[in-house]
């Protein structure tokens, strides 16, 4: 018995043919500006942070357009990923009128070009977009913009109780799409904070009724990550989530040091953020621990606004805090989506 148990561990689980098709098939996630520093995987956690409003679900709605995108459709080049979006929407606010405007016009933006080179006019931004009439007169494929919607899995949340029970029923909506010959690319969450206050006020009340059975703000939060952790044990999933900034009025000179280590003098912008005031973490440690990669969106202090034809719009800049990159995007957001400026 001893022997075949033996035998049994050392025999391998997969052959070397399974292990290189499983490899190749989580690649880095290479998605468009302003989240293309830094290559995604499937596993890691991004927290996207910023006051409200500073474009956190614009971003969110550019990176699931790039993945429920085929990479090419009846010849022409359209660099997607063609997997599915699991987005939950928690702050109940989203637009879906807005993720069918940014894709129609992503579909026109390659009907135009037709030969691949939709990375370079991304980066460039539509800044030489033609009228909007003329827009209309150019035509995309309806099949392919159907298909992407149908890419797109949409699940609303008011409160964390149904969130805990979207995410136990998670696993068996991917196993369904995986049946069907769909993979699941990215699980989006926006915005993880949403029900922080109003668990919190819960968790007061149960504390004064002695309601043992009651859970706690941080229970309910270690809940949520633990379900989260079971779905990347299984499924090969990117997770993006948006959450709101709480800044601090006051913060001591040792707070300042402590954030503002030596190693943001590399690019010359350690007097611009020894300016900016310090974060109010609201979250629990288990949700800090968990996420992999963090950003941060704030209004941006050299484009107060921009102007674009009749359009004044704000400017923002996002600086990637882990990892810690010495460089900052500058962007605005118009009618197709993302622009970066700077």
């Amino acid at each position: 018995m001893g022997e075949e148990e033996a035998r049994s561990w050392i025999r391998g689980d997969e052959t070397a043919k399974q292990m290189l098709s499983r490899v190749l098939k989580d690649r880095a996630f290479m998605l468009l500006p302003p989240l293309h520093r830094v290559p995604l995987r499937a596993g890691n956690v991004v927290e996207i942070t910023g006051a409200s409003p500073s474009a956190k679900t614009q971003i969110l709605i550019q990176a699931a357009i790039s993945c429920i995108l085929p990479k090419t459709w009846n010849g022409i080049h359209y660099g997607g990923l063609g997997k599915l979006v699991l987005f939950l929407d928690l702050d109940c606010r989203f637009d879906v009128l807005r993720l069918s405007q940014m894709l129609k016009h992503r579909l026109l933006q390659a009907n135009r070009l037709g030969n691949g080179a939709w990375w370079q006019l991304e980066e460039s931004n539509v800044k030489s977009c033609k009228s909007a009439q003329e827009k209309s007169h150019t035509v995309f494929d309806e099949e392919l913009y159907v298909s992407c919607m149908k890419r797109f899995l949409y699940v609303r949340c008011y409160d964390s109780l149904e969130l805990l029970s979207s995410l136990k029923t998670l696993h068996y909506r991917i196993r369904q799409q995986e049946a069907c010959g769909s993979q699941v690319g990215v699980l989006m969450i926006d915005s993880i904070g949403a029900f922080h206050w109003t668990d919190r006020l819960s968790s007061s009340l149960a504390l004064e009724t002695h309601n043992r059975k009651s859970m706690s703000l941080t229970n309910v939060v270690e809940t949520i990550v633990q379900e989260l952790k079971k779905l990347l044990q299984v499924h090969s999933l990117l997770v993006l989530a948006t959450k709101v900034t709480i800044y601090e009025e006051k913060y001591p000179a040792v707070e300042k040091n402590r954030n503002f280590s030596s190693n943001d003098d590399f690019s010359g912008n350690a007097a611009i953020k020894a300016q900016q005031p310090l974060i109010r973490e609201f979250m629990p440690s288990s949700w800090q621990a968990f996420v992999t990669h963090k950003i941060i969106i704030r209004k941006s202090a050299d484009h107060q606004s921009l102007q674009t034809g009749q359009q004044n719009l704000s400017a923002y800049s996002l600086e990637w805090l882990q990892p810690q990159l010495s460089s900052i995007d500058r962007f605005i957001v118009d009618d197709s989506g993302i622009v970066i400026v700077s």
